[in-house]
């Protein structure tokens, strides 16, 4: 593992005594986390197009990782000695030892996909090539790549002479190397993207007279008709072999002042498409002249940049695996559940002035918040609503909502983060919507991300005003919320909603740091209050008193509260951290972490919500948040986390981390060894999600919590 001068990661990693604060790289630890995804993928308890669609997600993962992380360690190669010295960890062995993990997940992905490919075959499934078509195939082959294929084609004849045209590092293009006997100097070469965002990455065949179902790939569809492609040509042989190009995604966005946010959010997209190149990944088997040919017109000369593969790139596409019938090929359906103490024909926010009320996704029902807002449009006393919007759906209900409120008279204000990663361009199209409607729009903080996902409902009562906010772990996007779990408070309690307004007032004046006694905001609060609920658990473990803290987070990588929590099992505070993704914080290390258990959930939903439990002297303190325990998060962010106050609403926060806490099927424990073994099913299996979702169904409503 790449050396950290500060915390000596490679002997944590190795298991030798270490004297500093043991510590994992941050993105050693994320490919570990992806290595869960693959572990999925493998696990032979899932259904078989389940696990396909997990390659998918371990792909997709990858991509953004080269595309963000890896893209920016390679800039830091650039920075001086000196910057390179006050860092933890030399760039350059770090990306050494990612594209080690990287090359040996490689080899699991592929034994994977050809494992699964065998066990499709006992399903009656077959994914066929081009070499593996019978005659009636071949024919219907050659009219679907005649009427849909061939005229999204855009075949490109390579030149030395001739600049290399401008990649797309999200597409995936086949190599061509047309040549005669004797590899003369008449070898030419081309490439053809796969256009996989216009026709379906997949074919299906229908169902032979044996029910057989055979499937092909787009790849393969080109592969067959590569004569057809080039018939002008006439050589003897035509090879093609897939590429995978991937850039520098990080956005540049300079402090033009004459330039609005939106302009240079839109620039700054257009530049991704001439990044800096991260990763070339290529068919194994590609002849090395054609190799070397594309490396030397791409200007790739980096050894870390180049990554031998499959046949097959781009599996990302594979989250969107056909719907084969037959079999248990696929989850059984775990739709949405209503909500028990919600009453479908009694208006929301009057049930919210009885009581809060909490939704956990994909559990429960999104819909509840889309029936807020119509609610909120139509009500001749309502005046105003207010929202941010980190991330919303291509085609989105909660901006139909808006736009409706907005064309019955209510003032609505927006606060768009036009930053959200990837999601710029949709967040573009939505504000010009919004705008054209009569919103008014707020484009973030400068120099902070958004990332709160708040709402907040004005309503006048009875010459008052009256306020219902939602304060949420996730975005309001009702696609992710069938797949994420999130967790969300809808409440009028004056204590939350006053403050919930508070930090509205604080978008419309950033300038203007307000004081809050409940809410916990990054990036003024969020550490301070973090460093004092741990130090209290200090505090009332030395007297002797029972201490306690269960951390649910996405992320777990601040030094600064690592040590806190160091320094917490030190003193003998119990510690359950149930992180999904990277986890810095090295459990069970003797005279450090000793008290300190750590356990990862990989299954069919995201875990995505962030909940934090602190025993507080039996007082039992609960939040749920949209922050991380990341730098970013606690200091460059809008972050909210809420206390919860309802008794009953704590008891649900409280069963579902129990839940999670006995997990045994698809728990891993983190160890500095980074080892992703399962935790050992000892007694009754539990499979957490499932179990969440069973008392969410059924158990909830009978006990009342």
């Amino acid at each position: 593992m790449s050396k950290s001068k500060k915390s000596n990661t490679v002997d944590m990693l190795s298991g030798k005594k270490v004297s500093t604060m043991p510590l994992i790289n941050r993105e050693i630890s994320w490919l570990a986390f992806n290595e869960r995804v693959l572990q999925e993928a493998a696990d032979k308890r899932n259904p078989i197009i389940e696990r396909f669609r997990f390659l998918g997600i371990f792909s997709n993962n990858l991509d953004e990782f080269y595309r963000v992380r890896v893209a920016s360690i390679r800039r830091m190669k650039d920075f001086s000695k000196k910057a390179i010295a006050d860092m933890d960890i030399d760039p350059k062995l770090l990306l050494k030892d990612i594209q080690k993990m990287v090359s040996a997940h490689q080899k699991k992905f592929e034994n994977i996909y050809e494992e699964l490919k065998h066990e499709c075959q006992d399903e009656g499934i077959f994914i066929i090539n081009e070499n593996q078509l019978n005659d009636a195939q071949s024919e219907l082959i050659s009219e679907y790549f005649q009427n849909e294929v061939r005229p999204v084609l855009v075949p490109l004849m390579l030149d030395k002479k001739r600049a290399m045209p401008t990649l797309k590092d999200k597409g995936i293009y086949l190599g061509i190397k047309l040549s005669n006997k004797g590899e003369g100097k008449d070898t030419i070469y081309s490439l053809i993207e796969i256009p996989g965002d216009k026709v379906s990455r997949f074919f299906v065949f229908p169902k032979d007279e044996k029910g057989k179902t055979y499937i092909i790939l787009l790849d393969d569809i080109i592969r067959a008709k590569i004569r057809e492609i080039y018939s002008i040509f006439e050589y003897e042989f035509m090879e093609a072999y897939t590429i995978k190009f991937t850039r520098d995604a990080e956005l540049d966005i300079d402090d033009d002042i004459s330039s609005s946010l939106l302009e240079q959010i839109a620039r700054s997209i257009e530049n991704r498409k001439v990044g800096d190149p991260v990763r070339f990944v290529y068919d194994k088997n590609m002849p090395d002249d054609l190799k070397y040919f594309l490396l030397k017109q791409l200007k790739i000369s980096k050894e870390e940049n180049i990554i031998p593969g499959g046949r097959y790139h781009n599996f990302k596409d594979f989250m969107s695996f056909p719907k084969v019938e037959g079999g248990k090929l696929m989850y059984t359906p775990l739709p949405p559940l209503s909500h028990p103490f919600i009453n479908p024909k009694q208006r929301l926010m009057e049930q919210i002035e009885g009581q809060d009320i909490m939704l956990n996704y994909p559990y429960q029902k999104f819909d509840y918040i889309i029936d807020l807002l119509r609610e909120a449009a139509i009500d001749p006393k309502v005046t105003k609503i207010c929202i941010n919007l980190y991330r919303v759906a291509k085609k989105s209900k909660i901006i139909n909502a808006l736009v409706s409120a907005l064309q019955n008279g209510k003032k609505v204000q927006v606060i768009v983060e036009l930053r959200a990663r990837f999601d710029e361009q949709n967040n573009i199209f939505w504000s010009n919507v919004l705008k054209d409607a009569g919103a008014e729009l707020i484009f973030g903080v400068k120099g902070l991300k958004v990332h709160s996902k708040l709402m907040l409902i004005e309503k006048e009562v009875k010459n008052d005003v009256k306020y219902f906010a939602h304060i949420g772990t996730g975005n309001f996007h009702e696609g992710t919320a069938k797949i994420y779990g999130d967790t969300t408070l809808l409440t009028c309690d004056p204590r939350i909603t006053m403050e919930v307004k508070k930090v509205f007032d604080f978008f419309e004046s950033n300038y203007k740091v307000k004081r809050y006694s409940h809410l916990i905001l990054s990036p003024n609060g969020s550490r301070r209050k973090f460093l004092q609920l741990i130090n209290d658990e200090i505090s009332n473990v030395s007297k002797g008193k029972k201490a306690e803290i269960v951390l649910k987070l996405n992320n777990l990588v601040d030094e600064e509260l690592i040590k806190k929590l160091y320094e917490a099992s030190q003193a003998g505070v119990k510690i359950v951290l149930i992180i999904r993704g990277i986890c810095s914080l090295v459990p069970g290390v003797k005279g450090w972490s000793e008290n300190i258990e750590a356990i990862s959930i990989v299954d069919r939903f995201l875990e995505h919500s962030r909940i934090l439990y602190f025993y507080a002297g039996g007082e039992e303190k609960m939040f749920i948040s949209s922050a991380d325990w990341m730098v970013r998060n606690l200091d460059l962010r809008v972050e909210v986390t809420t206390p919860i106050y309802n008794a009953q609403l704590k008891k649900q926060l409280k069963k579902m981390l129990s839940i999670q806490m006995q997990a045994n099927v698809k728990a891993r424990s983190i160890d500095a060894g980074l080892s992703n073994k399962y935790r050992k099913a000892e007694g009754t299996p539990i499979q957490s999600q499932l179990e969440t979702y069973e008392y969410f169904r059924g158990k909830l409503a009978k006990s009342g919590y």
